[in-house]
């Protein structure tokens, strides 16, 4: 456990939720500036600015290379991730903000960490790198595969913590035993995929506490988990909302939408990102202290997509249907099969409404036919779905 001194990374994990709004909108306004925006006055306008997708980026960076016209500083590094997207890389202190992460999981001086993400043109074995750094703990740089080397190397030098995807600590800790090498992990921070508790028990019941963060290429370390493991505590070096997919607008506090993120990084001004990943806010604040808010991890894609009777039907249309009707609260396609055809069903949350009325505005959207059936106000699922394929394709 950590001493009462170095609980926190920093002072900024525990200030109070006006002291963190008006340093963020002094760090956003200072975003804007850089690019070319006007200053707005309070953090709720920054739900008026368009949101930047992945697929408007690889576009901008086609047509700039390699960033896309936007305004990159202290550049060190030039990372491909698939896309291809190109991403900036810093040398300063910490530039992916994961430092915080590796403190809460209580990685720091006098430990030496395997760095098992990849180090070749995709950033994770960089990014992780620099955040141990900044916690004063020493690294392996390991990298990807070769796992009898990467047993031999950590039994040798002495490896007390592991960073790298979740499953292939598994597959190092099995490979370990197999060769009757005893290791020395007690610390694991995981990302890159899906922690499944299982898995976290099972790394428990060998002495090894595992926490996963939530971060990407674009952004760095968007949120992570501390010791309380309620929710994923959101980074002080972001500002993240949650957003109806296909569309810019915040939803409801514990409402399942999209994850957008403006980082408050000058050297790679990124405002309002959208990650195409799905989460929620959770309420109240983790037990552990840490006074940011907390969002639930990652709870799938907000890309839904989907084509019926040979037309896409994208989260964009379904936006667009529910903006043209007030009385519409929420909608919701379902692609099934009907014999063997496609059939779509748009479910709509509106008290009173005309269904042949909406039937009518649906096919003038989405270009497409469907059954409109009215359903009862909050009775859609809240899994951030606004296309539901129900179809089988086995």
């Amino acid at each position: 456990m950590l001493d009462e001194k170095r609980k926190y990374f920093d002072a900024l994990e525990t200030r109070s939720a006006d002291a963190r709004a008006a340093d963020q909108l002094m760090r956003l306004n200072a975003q804007l500036a850089a690019n070319g925006r006007a200053a707005i006055m309070d953090l709720g306008a920054l739900a008026h600015l368009p949101v930047l997708r992945k697929a408007d980026l690889v576009t901008r960076q086609a047509a700039q290379p390699p960033f896309g016209g936007l305004p990159v500083r202290n550049l060190a590094h030039v990372f491909q991730s698939p896309g291809p997207i190109y991403e900036p890389g810093g040398v300063s202190h910490d530039w992916w903000r994961i430092g915080r992460f590796l403190h809460a999981v209580g990685i720091g001086p006098g430990d030496i960490v395997q760095n098992c993400f990849g180090y070749h043109l995709t950033p994770a074995g960089m990014i992780f790198e620099s955040g141990a750094r900044a916690v004063g703990a020493a690294v392996l740089p390991a990298g990807v595969g070769q796992t009898e080397l990467q047993v031999r190397a950590a039994k040798d030098v002495g490896c007390t913590a592991y960073v790298g995807t979740p499953d292939y600590l598994k597959v190092i800790l099995d490979r370990a035993e197999e060769m009757g090498v005893a290791l020395s992990f007690t610390r694991a921070a995981v990302g890159g995929g899906a922690l499944f508790p299982s898995l976290r028990q099972e790394y428990a019941d060998r002495g090894i506490a595992c926490l996963q963060c939530y971060a990407t290429a674009d952004l760095g370390n968007i949120a992570y988990e501390s010791a309380a493991m309620e929710g994923m505590i959101v980074d002080e070096g972001v500002i993240v909302e949650i957003v109806r997919p296909g569309t810019g607008d915040p939803v409801p506090e514990g409402e399942v939408g999209e994850v957008v993120v403006t980082t408050l990084n000058p050297d790679y001004p990124l405002i309002r990102f959208a990650t195409g990943d799905l989460s929620a806010v959770l309420p109240g604040q983790s037990p552990c202290g840490r006074s940011n808010m907390r969002i639930k991890g990652w709870m799938g894609r907000a890309d839904q997509t989907t084509k019926i009777k040979g037309m896409f039907v994208r989260p964009e249309q379904v936006a667009e249907f529910v903006a043209r009707h007030p009385e519409v609260a929420r909608a919701r396609v379902i692609a099934t099969r009907e014999g063997e055809m496609d059939a779509m069903t748009v479910q709509v949350e509106a008290a009173g409404a005309d269904a042949v009325a909406l039937g009518d505005s649906v096919a003038a959207v989405m270009k497409l036919k469907g059954r409109v059936e009215i359903v009862a106000p909050g009775s859609l699922p809240n899994d951030g779905k606004v296309i539901d394929d129900q179809r089988k394709y086995d």
